[in-house]
């Protein structure tokens, strides 16, 4: 059994963030980007109107969901953690393990292309690290 304390590193950059050893840590944190790819299941969302409020350079959360049909599932979450769609299936897998790792993972809007009715959202993958 495991005692340890176990702390989240999403979690250790939001303690410090408005602080003043934010400071100190946030020229320590870099990006690395990882791989491009889009927002998928945007045609499913309830309020699509969300789309409409994003724009290139906006970052985005990724978060591990329990999701019976797809066991490596990743979701989009805008800065006020409305719900924007998938990591495609196809791409998810080292991702979800680098999350299940304990690897703080985001995203950021490359560019968005209205297609028709369809919209579609390129996003950049980022490995956060301190």
């Amino acid at each position: 059994m495991d005692n340890g304390l176990q702390i989240k590193k999403e979690n250790v950059i939001s303690l410090v963030e408005n602080h003043e050893l934010g400071d100190i840590i946030k020229p320590l944190v870099k990006d690395i980007h990882l791989f491009d790819s889009y927002i998928a299941g945007t045609t499913h969302l309830p309020d699509k109107s969300i789309l409409e409020s994003l724009k290139a350079g906006d970052v985005l959360t990724l978060q591990r969901e329990n999701n019976k049909f797809d066991s490596n599932a990743i979701i989009i979450l805008d800065s006020e953690k409305r719900k924007l769609g998938y990591v495609p299936e196809r791409d998810n897998i080292v991702f979800a393990r680098l999350m299940d790792a304990g690897k703080l993972l985001k995203a950021k809007v490359t560019k968005i292309e209205k297609k028709g009715s369809f919209t579609q959202i390129s996003v950049g993958i980022y490995l956060v690290d301190f």
